[in-house]
């Protein structure tokens, strides 16, 4: 089997392997199928194609199974849902369970002691049932679960599965976070209710719990007499950006932590040092021990034509400024060394060289410094160094890895991710999963929100996604990322981007700090100055959910339309040339004199005459700006 070379992880969900001899592999964001393109041979002729192999995974054949499982592998570590096919799985890995676990129960805050968690300044947080475990390392950036999960089914069966955890499930606490998503419910009082369908697997009736039987012995809620195949899931988050049903064994986590310092005596800045993060993930974080499983994927997948099958060529060709199919990067894994890159409201880069030791760069220090965060060994004191992209260290002999590689490499991939967010392709939005069967994904593409043409200026558009785009009567093109939930009159340089896409007439593109625009300021000013009105004005654009109409604008088109009817009207002699025309029909050699005095003497039917040609000169003009505005 060939050895990996990189592997990628993109915002759609699809990953992407390279493997050292020349081979790739791309599997789809659900995890369903893969497309496999094997290396050209040596002596082959440069526009020969490569042979490729596309097929499902639950029926891949065995010389692809190996790299298959190690991709579905890298993509279940790091995605909310995983995709673990039966016949995929090596046995060794399935469990036979006869329950059906749909809730796991934590160790209450009030009861538990926290001491016995800690080992050695690392901690491991288990359910009280044993199906779940959390481990927080002592730098406290990173935490690691495992879990049992069901292996995939079939869409029916998953369809099943899911009304009985929402039978199960009876308030949602925390459901307000797009990528927070699965929220954790009480348990104190749950009922179940007979499916029509049966068990999801279709091997046996679902039974019916006493009315009087309610859980009270602090294990998961179950369904009995069902033969059920589970296997364990291990993923890996970070402390800033997580899926909601592990904050409460999270919180119990940095709780054990920061109990540990105390009893330890740590120093005062030290604890301070922790407190921001532990503020982050306790507020609001309320006395909850029970949270749902996450369940996989199904088998097959209802968008399958949501799929992509192109490659990005971003890791062969960096200096390119075009690629294939532009995706977002959330996980590069490169020579032993994993990135991170956290897009949202604070866009977050993390590196993990694999010595126990975090890279991380985010707010104003986002793509210019990197904080190198480390434990001591001996002393257990936690070290901090900043690192700038401008005067990166050289390179030590016997150091397992660059630091200015690593970083250089985070930098670009940041840099190619700007360029991809700042663009106006949305297609890396469109997730197969994740879509709604009776919108066929149009729910997750942004809308047209906001629209102004300035005379001599040029137009801008807002979009549902916070996007911005200028275009200038010059030729220049401007995309931003701006917070319009805020009324600010700050430039926004920690918020969201903080950086700018500027293309010049010629196609050149340019990523550009809003803070130091250079000489393109005038034009990121106006852009800035126009989203600033917005802000003013107090109008969230999210409330509009419809596109531009001539209802939004009418008033003022009208306005425009008086304004360009009386320009005419003033310098034009239409009016006055109408009488003469009607004496003269052959239109030559007679000129009556003009007779401004005497209006009353023009009648009603050259009066039509001229607005109907005005308007239809208006109409000339509407055509011929929209058809330049495209």
């Amino acid at each position: 089997m060939e050895a990996e070379r990189l592997m990628v992880l993109y915002g759609d969900g699809s990953v992407e392997v390279h493997y050292a001899g020349g081979s790739r592999l791309l599997l789809s964001a659900c995890g369903s199928e893969y497309l496999y393109e094997a290396a050209p041979p040596a002596a082959a002729h440069p526009l020969q194609p490569a042979g490729t192999t596309r097929q499902r995974v639950a029926f891949a054949v065995s010389a692809y199974r190996e790299q298959l499982l190690r991709a579905l592998d890298f993509r279940n570590r790091f995605s909310p849902r995983p995709y673990l096919p039966s016949h995929v799985v090596p046995p060794g890995r399935k469990q036979i369970l006869f329950s059906d676990i749909l809730e796991i129960r934590w160790p209450d805050l009030a009861t538990a002691d926290l001491t016995r968690y800690i080992d050695n300044g690392s901690v491991k947080i288990s359910s009280v049932d044993g199906y779940a475990h959390l481990y927080l390392p002592e730098l406290q950036q990173e935490f690691t679960v495992e879990f049992l999960c069901k292996v995939s089914q079939s869409f029916t069966a998953s369809v099943c599965s899911s009304q009985k955890n929402s039978n199960s499930q009876t308030s949602d606490r925390y459901g307000k976070s797009s990528e927070k998503s699965v929220a954790g419910g009480s348990s104190k009082k749950t009922r179940i209710e007979k499916n029509e369908h049966g068990c999801a697997e279709g091997r046996c009736g679902e039974p019916t719990k006493p009315k009087d039987q309610e859980d009270r012995d602090g294990g998961p809620l179950c369904y009995a007499n069902c033969s059920l195949e589970y296997t364990w899931v291990t993923q890996c988050w970070s402390v800033s950006s997580y899926p909601e049903e592990w904050k409460y064994p999270l919180s119990l986590a940095l709780m054990c932590y920061n109990l540990y310092n105390v009893t330890n005596l740590m120093k005062t800045h030290e604890k301070n040092r922790r407190t921001s993060i532990e503020d982050e993930v306790l507020i609001d974080c309320e006395h909850e021990t029970v949270s749902r499983i996450p369940t996989a994927l199904p088998l097959s997948c209802r968008a399958p034509h949501l799929h992509r099958w192109t490659f990005c060529d971003f890791f062969q060709n960096q200096d390119t400024e075009k690629y294939p199919c532009p995706q977002l990067i959330q996980i590069v894994w490169c020579q032993g060394v994993f990135y991170r890159f956290i897009h949202g409201r604070t866009n977050i880069t993390e590196i993990y060289p694999g010595d126990d030791t975090f890279f991380k760069s985010e707010g104003a220090f986002l793509g210019n410094y990197f904080v190198h965060y480390a434990i001591q060994k001996g002393t257990k004191k936690r070290e901090e160094k900043m690192y700038s992209v401008n005067s990166l260290p050289p390179d030590v002999p016997g150091n397992p890895y660059s630091i200015a590689s690593i970083i250089t490499q985070a930098t670009k991939i940041l840099q190619y991710c700007y360029k991809t967010k700042l663009s106006l392709t949305h297609n890396y939005h469109l997730c197969c999963w994740k879509m709604v069967p009776q919108t066929d994904g149009r729910e997750m593409l942004p809308a047209l929100l906001y629209e102004k043409v300035i005379p001599s200026l040029g137009r801008l558009i807002v979009y549902s996604d916070h996007k911005v785009h200028a275009a200038f009567w010059d030729g220049i093109t401007l995309n931003m990322v701006w917070d319009f939930s805020s009324s600010c009159s700050k430039i926004q340089v920690n918020e969201d981007v903080g950086w700018c896409k500027l293309t010049t007439p010629d196609g050149v593109q340019q990523l550009i700090q809003i803070s130091c625009p250079g000489i393109y300021e005038r034009y990121i000013r106006t852009a800035i100055e126009w989203c600033r009105s917005l802000n003013e004005r107090k109008e969230a654009p999210e409330s509009i959910t419809h596109s531009v109409t001539e209802e939004n604008w009418s008033a003022d088109a009208e306005i425009k339309k008086i304004q360009r009817f009386n320009f005419l009207l003033d310098n034009s002699n239409v009016l006055e040339r109408a009488p003469a025309a009607k004496n003269n029909p052959s239109g030559f050699g007679v000129r009556k004199p003009e007779n401004r005095s005497k209006p009353e003497e023009i009648s009603q039917g050259y009066v039509l005459e001229a607005l109907g040609k005005t308007s239809k000169v208006i109409e000339d003009i509407e055509s011929l700006l929209a058809a330049s505005g495209k």
